[in-house]
């Protein structure tokens, strides 16, 4: 019921993708996605080490047989990941995504390896550029996602079926999504798969995240997040609060790294994520907020979707 290329592919059961998720993906999370079916990841450039991330990558696999991946921010200030994507070839990881930032370096590097390479995207222009360079499937954000998105205000239900058009490789639908009502629409759009960020965070096995953090993800509706940092061409959707209000007068006034680099900093999203400071940090959500209402298990919420899927297949009167 559930086979396509992206299942295929990538050797998983449901076309299910946890996203990279910056200081949040790691072990117990990826490992209960992988287990519940889909493929859990690995975020390699929110450690502090290559060493850090083969500890990681151990970890996972005392939890999982299943495939797993692991996901590089290859747009973090610039800074260097060559000795981190080495870990994660020399343990055979099964799956390697990039995220912002030119993916061309790491395909290359990935050439000849087995390792299945996924791309994230968020314009048509982009996706035929990675298939171009050998990306193995294409994950495409629209503008209602939570994180780092694209500069051209374009939203998942608009984009995905512009990519699909445009590329012969799987397209992976990210944006929006968290439940099985999004997961079938993204495939009525052409999608193969789908990939989720926001809905995640909001689990038990996502236990770094600070409490406060998934209640505001519960608590809240599509209206309280907030795009920052567009005014140095790195927009990004976060939970509207007053330190966001805080970067956006910045912004206005000084649009430039340095200007906002206190207030952008990794150390202020892990003030937020990590320990709950609302009044200082940032945590990254998307729209979707408004379609989570409670913080379940991971293989519950697959539960869910999957069996929402199936009712609305016997609608569509598909077996």
């Amino acid at each position: 019921m559930w086979e396509t290329r992206v299942t295929s592919l990538l050797g998983i059961d449901y076309p299910i993708i946890q996203g990279g998720l910056a200081y949040l993906a790691y072990s117990n999370l990826a490992a209960a996605v992988s287990n519940a079916g889909g493929l859990g990841q690995i975020t390699a450039m929110s450690l502090d080490s290559p060493e850090a991330l083969r500890r990681e990558i151990e970890k996972v696999r005392e939890k999982t047989e299943r495939p797993f991946g692991v996901n590089f921010a290859i747009g973090q200030q610039g800074r260097p990941y060559e000795e981190m994507l080495k870990v994660a070839i020399d343990e055979k990881v099964p799956v390697v995504s990039m995220t912002g930032g030119n993916p061309a370096p790491i395909i290359e590097r990935l050439e000849g390896t087995g390792i299945k390479k996924l791309v994230l995207v968020a314009a048509r222009r982009q996706a035929v550029k990675a298939e171009e360079l050998g990306a193995d499937a294409v994950m495409v954000v629209g503008q209602e996602g939570g994180g780092h998105l694209g500069r051209d205000d374009t939203g998942t239900i608009v984009l995905i079926p512009q990519v699909v058009e445009a590329v012969s490789i799987p397209v992976i639908a990210s944006g929006g999504i968290g439940d099985g009502k999004g997961m079938m629409a993204a495939f009525a759009l052409g999608a193969e798969g789908i990939e989720m960020g926001t809905r995640f965070i909001a689990t038990q096995e996502c236990v770094h995240a600070h409490q406060l953090y998934k209640n505001r993800l519960v608590e809240g509706t599509e209206q309280d997040t907030i795009v920052i940092k567009r005014g140095i061409g790195a927009p990004g959707r976060a939970i509207h609060n007053q330190w966001t209000e805080r970067i956006l007068e910045i912004e206005a006034r000084t649009p430039t790294y340095e200007a906002l680099k206190e207030y952008i900093s990794g150390q202020a999203n892990k003030a937020y994520i990590y320990e709950g400071k609302e009044s200082q940090g940032f945590a990254w959500a998307g729209q979707v907020m408004g379609r989570i209402h409670d913080i379940p298990t991971v293989a519950e919420l697959f539960r869910r979707m999957l069996s929402e899927g199936e009712q609305i297949r016997k609608r569509w009167g598909l077996k």
